[in-house]
């Protein structure tokens, strides 16, 4: 049987952060461009929701042998977790980053607005719908999307610390950040819909109206 330059065997690193990783190779340059196809061909099949989403329909998307993307991939489930990994950088690391800089309130909640002002890939929202839909079917994958969703949340629960040390009035910012984060992610699934929505102006109107009510905690 003739050879084939190796692209190493994918294993499966540990998690730093409470979210689970996709399998990676340890890997050529040639490996790390198959690799990105067959994530950027899942992206798609998991956005277009009209092909079956198989590994099988995965390969032929990226234009390689289904045998190679078992080769990078074990099963469906790890190619739905890269695409986790894969678009953290478009959601959660952008917010992170617009709260973690140095700033007031003030400064920290224009960063976010602004984020939320920028465009949204295309693929984004469809995305959101089907990684939530498999979530509910896959334990891994559950396990994966609660883990991103943990550090969504955690984003803005930061952001409205900040506020409360400003304050120094006691309010509680873990129900503020819970109550923003959880009117956001909604508009992700209205978006989803192909639905028109001002999300700057709505972000502005949720996250200063929230600031406002924290001025004046209700009595326990």
């Amino acid at each position: 049987m003739a050879t084939q330059a190796k692209e190493a065997r994918p294993v499966n690193p540990p998690a730093v952060d409470g979210t689970v990783r996709a399998a990676k190779p340890r890997t050529s340059a040639k490996g790390e461009q198959t690799r990105a196809r067959l994530i950027a061909a899942a992206r798609l099949l998991m956005a277009d929701q009209e092909v079956p989403f198989t590994t099988r329909n995965v390969a032929a998307r990226a234009g390689v042998t289904h045998g190679m993307c078992h080769y990078h991939f074990a099963d469906r489930t790890d190619l739905i977790l890269a695409v986790v990994e894969d678009i953290r950088p478009e959601w959660i690391l952008p917010l992170e980053e617009a709260v973690a800089l140095p700033g007031s309130f003030a400064q920290r909640a224009d960063r976010v607005i602004e984020f939320f002002s920028e465009p949204e890939g295309d693929d984004l929202a469809p995305l959101y719908t089907s990684v939530h839909w498999f979530a509910q079917n896959d334990a891994r994958v559950r396990e994966s999307w609660e883990a991103e969703y943990r550090r969504w949340r955690a984003a803005f629960v930061a952001l409205f610390r900040v506020l409360a040390e400003e304050l120094g009035n006691g309010v509680d910012p873990q129900p503020l950040g819970d109550a923003a984060a959880s009117a956001v992610d909604g508009m992700a699934a209205i978006r989803s819909l192909n639905a028109e929505i001002d999300t700057p102006s709505v972000v502005r109107a949720l996250i200063h109206g929230l600031a406002r009510g924290a001025e004046y905690p209700a009595a326990s």
